[in-house]
C-alpha cells in the first residue's frame, strides 16, 4: 500500500523570499502559451489539453496555428506583430479549433511572447460599456466626496456593484508597511474589517513591490491546483519564466492558505498608486470562487486609476495649505530675528512661534552649556544630556524621531514630555541646538488579528506539524507607548530652510563681529575673501534662483507640469548650493574665535567615525581605505574631527574617477612633533600653485569637474595653525595626492 504523500512545509519565516514572480505554473482557470519570435509555442501549462483537447508536451514546437486553429491564429495575428509590449494587451477573443471561446490576453516579457488564454461563453468580443457606465457614474459622485474617506468608500461600492464581491476594502499602507482599512463595503453576513489595521507581514515588501508593477490580481477560488510550464524553464533564458505581468501566474502557497483561514476563497485587488508609489489597495474578497471576466477586471482597474487620481489631488491640496501655514509662521520667526543684535535672546522671543512652526509642545535653545526652554520640556540636565549624544551621533543637518527612547538610552527617562524629538544644529563647532519636543501619544490600534502571532503550527488529517499562516482575524487591540505623533514630512523639509535662514543671519552677526578680532590684518583679507565669495559664488546661485522663479511665473498657465518640475528643481538645487556656501562661510568665520578645547583623542577612533560619516556619500563607490595604526595626541577633538573629515572628503572627492580609489592614512610619529598623511591616486594638483591651496575659496580644478566651496582646506590649515601645527600638501598631478599635516607633542 502507497503511504499518503506529506503535505509540503510551508514555511513562512522566509515567505518575504518567496519566488513569487517564478512560480513556474499558472491558475487553472485558463491556460498560457509562451511562444518565439516565428509564433512557434515553446512552453504550454500543463492544462492545455483540458481546455483545447491538445496535449501540452505535443504542442510544444508547433506552430501557434495548429494548437489553437488557423482561424483564431489569423484573428490574433494583426495584433500580435503591432500591438504587444511589457503590459497584458487584450488581443481579442477567438474561438479555438475544438469550438471553445477564449478572450486572450498577450504581453511580450522575458524574452517571449506570452498568450493566456481565459475560458468564456461569449463568442463577440469583450463589451466595455460597462467601464463608461461605472467611470462616468464615479465621476458625477467625486466631487461630492469631501475627504479621501468618501472617496474610498464609494470606490468600494462601485467595485461591489461590478464584481458581486462579498466585500470591497481600501487598504492603505503607512511608512512601516502596515495597511488600515479606511473604506468598506460588504454584505451583511460578512465579518467587517473597517478602521481596523494588518501588519506589514501579511503583505511582505516583495509582494508590495509586485503590486506597484502590476495593477491587477485575480485569485478566482484558493482551492486550485497549480498548473505548471512544459517545458519548466524558458527556453530563451534557461530559468524559470518571469511571470510578473502574467493575470494567471500562480501565486503564493502561504497566501492561499492565509486566504482560506480568512474564509476567502475568491479574491481580487487593484493597486492604487499615488505619484509612482503604491499607496494602498482595492482588495476584493468572496467566501466561494468567483471568476471575474476580463472586462469587468479591466472597469475596476480603471477605477482604481481614477481613484488614485483623486487621492492625489486631495493630498497635494492638503499638502500644499499645509506648508502655505507652516511658512507664514516661518516668516514671521525670520522678521523677529533680525531685530535685536543679540541671536541666542532673538531666539528666545520668538519661542511661542516655534512652537506653533513644528507644532510642538516644547522649544529650547542650547548654546554650550546654556539652555533656553519654553513650553513642556524635559529637566536641563536631561536636554544636556541629549544635546551630548546629539553630538557624538553626528546626524548632519537635521535629526528627527518619534520614537526617542528606542534610539537613546535615556530617552526613556523623558518619554511623557519628549517621545517626539526635532533637533536641528545651528553650529559645526560648538554644542549649539534648537530642539523642539512633542509628547508621549498613548493610543490604540485595533488590528485583524493578533500581528505578532503570524506564525503558528498546523496539523492536518494526522500529517507531521507544519507551519501555517495565523488562522485568527478576530480584533485585536495593541496600545501603543513611549511614541509622539510623527513629525510631517513637510515640517522637516521647511525645518532644514529655517537652519539655512538661521545661518545667514548667523553668518551676518560673525561678519559684524570679526572687524573686533585682534588679527586685523588677516581678519581683513579673509573679509575681502568672504566679499568675493557673496558677490561671485554666491550670486551664481542665486541669479539662477531668480531666473528660473521668472520662467516659472511665465509659464504659469502652461500644461507642462515636466517643464515646471525641472524649473523647480533647478530652483531647488540653486538654493541648496548657496544654503552649502552659507554653511561653510559660518564654520570658517567662527573658527578663528571658538576656544579649544584639547583632550587625549585616539585618532584611530576619530579616523574611523569620519569614514563611518562618509558613508551616505561613498555608497556604491569601489574605495579601499588603507588606515595604519595612528597614535593618541592631545588636540581639541571636535576640530581635529572636522579638519580630519575634511581631508577624507577632499580624498573621496578627487578619485572620483578611479576604479578602485585607493585612500591611505598613515602617521609619523617624530621627536617633537606627530605627522599624519592622507594620500589618495585621485586627480592630484598643478605643484606650481601649492601656494594657493590652503587658502580661502582657492579651487585649483574647475567648479563642472569638482563641485565644492573652497572653504575645506582653509579650514583644515587655521585649526591646525591654532594648534601650533603645520600644514601642507605633494602631488603629481594625475596621479594623486598627499596632504599632510603636523600635530606638536606636551612638552613634559
Amino acid at each position: 500500500m502507497t503511504p499518503a504523500p506529506s503535505a509540503p512545509e510551508i514555511d513562512l519565516s522566509s515567505c518575504d523570499k518567496e519566488p513569487i514572480r517564478t512560480p513556474g505554473s499558472i491558475q487553472p482557470h485558463g491556460f498560457l502559451l509562451t511562444l518565439s519570435g516565428a509564433m512557434e509555442v515553446l512552453q504550454a501549462s500543463a492544462n492545455l489539453g483540458d481546455w483545447t483537447g491538445m496535449p501540452a508536451r505535443e504542442a510544444v514546437g508547433r506552430p501557434l496555428a495548429e494548437v489553437i486553429g488557423e482561424d483564431a491564429f489569423q484573428r490574433m495575428a494583426p495584433e500580435l506583430a503591432t500591438k504587444l509590449g511589457a503590459r497584458p494587451y487584450y488581443v481579442g477573443t477567438v474561438k479555438a479549433a475544438n469550438g471553445r471561446h477564449f478572450d486572450v490576453l498577450g504581453h511580450r516579457w522575458d524574452e517571449l511572447t506570452i498568450l493566456e488564454f481565459e475560458p468564456t461563453e461569449r463568442g463577440a468580443p469583450a463589451d466595455f460599456r460597462q467601464l463608461y457606465s461605472l467611470i462616468g457614474d464615479f465621476l458625477q459622485k467625486v466631487n461630492g466626496a469631501e475627504s479621501v474617506e468618501s472617496l474610498a468608500r464609494l470606490a468600494c461600492h462601485h467595485v461591489r456593484a461590478v464584481t458581486g464581491f462579498g466585500r470591497v476594502l481600501v487598504y492603505q499602507f503607512d511608512r512601516d508597511g502596515h495597511g488600515h482599512v479606511m473604506a468598506e463595503a460588504k454584505r451583511d453576513d460578512y465579518a467587517s474589517y473597517l478602521g481596523q489595521h494588518f501588519p506589514a507581514s501579511d503583505i511582505p515588501a516583495q509582494a508590495r513591490q509586485l503590486y506597484a508593477l502590476s495593477p491587477i490580481r485575480l485569485i478566482q477560488d484558493a482551492n486550485y491546483t497549480p498548473a505548471p510550464l512544459v517545458p519548466a524553464l524558458n527556453p530563451a533564458t534557461g530559468k524559470p519564466n518571469d511571470l510578473s505581468f502574467a493575470v494567471l501566474r500562480s501565486v503564493s502557497p502561504v497566501h492561499l492558505q492565509y486566504m482560506r483561514n480568512m474564509h476567502t476563497l475568491a479574491s481580487m485587488s487593484v493597486s492604487l498608486m499615488v505619484k509612482g508609489k503604491l499607496w494602498g489597495i482595492i482588495s476584493c474578497h468572496n467566501e466561494d470562487p468567483s471568476p471575474v471576466p476580463f472586462e469587468q477586471r479591466t472597469a475596476c482597474e480603471q477605477l482604481g486609476q481614477l481613484l488614485a487620481l483623486c487621492i492625489e489631488s486631495r493630498e497635494d491640496a492638503h499638502e500644499l495649505q499645509f506648508r502655505l501655514e507652516v511658512r507664514r509662521i516661518m516668516v514671521s520667526m525670520l522678521a523677529g530675528l533680525t531685530q535685536g543684535s543679540n541671536f541666542i535672546d532673538n531666539l528666545s522671543s520668538v519661542f511661542p512661534e516655534l512652537l506653533r512652526f513644528a507644532r510642538a509642545t516644547g522649544v529650547a535653545v542650547v548654546v554650550d552649556d546654556r539652555v533656553l526652554g519654553f513650553g513642556d520640556t524635559p529637566d536641563e540636565d536631561g536636554i544636556l544630556g541629549l544635546v551630548d549624544w546629539l553630538a557624538l551621533q553626528h546626524h548632519g543637518d537635521i535629526y528627527h524621531t518619534d520614537k526617542l527612547s528606542a534610539e537613546w538610552p535615556g530617552g526613556a527617562n523623558m518619554v511623557r514630555n519628549a517621545s517626539g524629538l526635532l533637533a536641528m544644529p545651528i553650529s559645526r563647532i560648538h554644542k549649539h541646538y534648537l530642539l523642539w519636543f512633542r509628547p508621549e501619544f498613548v493610543h490604540t490600534i485595533e488590528w485583524a488579528g493578533n500581528p505578532h502571532g503570524k506564525l503558528v503550527q498546523a496539523s492536518v488529517a494526522g500529517l507531521p506539524m507544519q507551519l501555517s499562516p495565523r488562522t485568527s482575524f478576530a480584533a485585536w487591540r495593541e496600545t501603543i507607548h513611549g511614541a509622539s505623533v510623527p513629525w510631517h514630512g513637510g515640517e522637516i523639509e521647511l525645518a532644514l530652510e529655517f537652519r539655512t535662514a538661521l545661518l545667514g543671519i548667523a553668518l551676518e552677526r560673525a561678519e559684524q563681529m570679526a572687524e573686533l578680532a585682534e588679527e586685523l590684518t588677516r581678519s581683513n583679507k579673509e573679509l575681502e575673501a568672504f566679499s568675493y565669495s557673496v558677490s561671485h559664488d554666491l550670486r551664481a546661485p542665486l541669479r539662477h534662483i531668480v531666473g528660473f522663479a521668472d520662467l516659472l511665473i511665465e509659464s504659469g498657465g502652461s500644461e507642462d507640469g515636466e517643464r515646471r518640475m525641472r524649473f523647480l528643481k533647478n530652483i531647488k538645487d540653486a538654493a541648496r548650493m548657496a544654503g552649502k556656501l552659507v554653511d561653510d562661510l559660518l564654520s570658517f568665520s567662527q573658527m578663528g574665535r571658538a576656544s579649544l578645547r584639547p583632550t587625549d583623542v585616539d585618532m584611530d577612533d576619530l579616523v574611523a567615525a569620519c569614514i563611518d560619516k562618509l558613508s551616505l556619500e561613498t555608497k556604491g563607490r569601489n574605495i579601499e581605505w588603507e588606515v595604519t595604526p595612528l597614535p593618541v595626541v592631545h588636540v581639541d577633538p571636535t576640530f581635529v574631527h572636522l579638519a580630519v573629515y575634511n581631508l577624507l572628503s577632499n580624498a573621496v572627492k578627487f578619485t572620483g574617477q578611479r576604479d578602485p580609489a585607493v585612500i591611505r592614512i598613515s602617521a609619523e610619529d617624530l621627536p617633537h612633533e606627530t605627522v599624519f598623511h592622507v594620500a589618495d591616486n585621485g586627480a592630484g594638483f598643478n605643484m606650481d600653485y601649492v601656494h594657493k591651496l590652503f587658502g580661502v575659496f582657492q579651487r585649483l580644478h574647475r567648479m563642472e569637474d569638482f563641485q565644492g566651496t573652497g572653504i575645506g582646506l582653509a579650514n583644515v590649515r587655521r585649526i591646525i595653525e591654532r594648534h601650533n601645527g603645520r600644514v601642507w600638501a605633494e602631488s603629481v598631478q594625475g596621479e594623486g595626492a598627499t596632504f599632510s599635516f603636523a600635530i606638536p607633542k606636551l612638552e613634559h
